[in-house]
């Protein structure tokens, strides 16, 4: 059982980490991967596939790309704000948070136990910096999004609002609703960024409730398309950098990002018939150790 039970102290904050170069981005995603399969084999709890393939945009967002400061999280200041809202691949987004300085990484050690910050889905109960609203109830991220793209716009800040988000998820009606908004109101601040693996927890998306013609959609609801290889950290950056290029943007943007569910460990990336057999499941303790060992050790070192 964790031991928590009140709001994160402030005073366990770790310090702020910024990353520079490609190479250490790259060394960081692939820690960041060694924490999501340690904490899932901890748990024995929780979703695989899209918390490794999301890794390397996650750490490129919080290592160079977004505004932002954990010692500064409630400061009205102009911070980019960023909401999840595809919960379930909340490992991948409690790794980059503890690694960024948010909280102490030995908090890793608790996922989805009972009393502890680092629930199956984020939650904003515990008052966990980071982490603003609860989500995990798909479809539900967007509008979040929206309203504090409205806020800050409303308030003068020149700070930009991310939404990430799932393929299988843009099957729910509300991220239309919301996608029209800001298209309405012009949020030339808003940006949308969908882990686009074709993959969810019943098959293939196309299988499922088929989304195609995707990027046609969003631009039919008055969004801006980009699209990158989610899984190349440069690609995305350089793609960050040529939306974010136009300082006087009025139009919402969404980056179609292209990854491999599991990416980084061959055996979790899937294979037929079932490719999305990791979507909702840990790993074993042997299979664990396999990929911790496919992995490697990293600089910045285990929890």
């Amino acid at each position: 059982m964790a031991k928590h039970l009140k709001p994160y102290p402030p005073e366990k904050k770790g310090e702020h980490l910024q990353l520079s170069t490609i190479g250490e981005l790259k060394e960081m995603a692939r820690q960041v991967r060694r924490d999501i399969v340690r904490m899932l084999v901890k748990s024995n709890s929780g979703h695989t596939g899209g918390s490794l393939g999301m890794a390397d945009i996650f750490t490129a967002l919080y290592f160079k790309v977004l505004k932002h400061h954990p010692h500064q999280f409630h400061d009205d200041r102009d911070y980019d704000l960023l909401f999840l809202s595809n919960g379930h691949i909340a490992p991948v987004w409690y790794s980059v948070l503890a690694r960024s300085g948010y909280f102490s990484l030995d908090e890793l050690n608790y996922l989805r136990q009972i009393n502890s910050y680092l629930q199956g889905h984020p939650t904003s109960e515990s008052k966990l910096p980071g982490i603003r609203i609860a989500s995990g109830s798909l479809g539900q991220g967007l509008s979040a999004a929206v309203g504090a793209a409205l806020g800050l716009r409303m308030d003068g800040k020149k700070s930009d609002v991310f939404c990430l988000m799932g393929d299988g998820e843009c099957q729910e009606g509300q991220i239309w609703e919301a996608a029209m908004s800001a298209a309405h109101f012009k949020l030339g601040n808003l940006i949308g960024i969908v882990d686009y693996n074709n993959l969810q927890i019943d098959g293939e998306v196309s299988e499922v409730m088929d989304v195609e013609p995707f990027a046609d959609k969003w631009r039919a609801f008055g969004w801006d398309v980009f699209a990158c290889d989610g899984n190349d950290i440069e690609h995305f950056i350089d793609t960050l950098e040529t939306l974010r290029a136009d300082d006087a943007r009025t139009r919402p943007a969404v980056i179609l990002a292209t990854t491999i569910m599991g990416k980084g460990v061959p055996f979790f990336e899937g294979s037929m018939p079932d490719k999305s057999n990791w979507h909702g499941k840990p790993p074993s303790k042997d299979d664990g150790e396999k990929a911790l060992a496919i992995l490697g050790e990293t600089i910045y070192g285990d929890f």
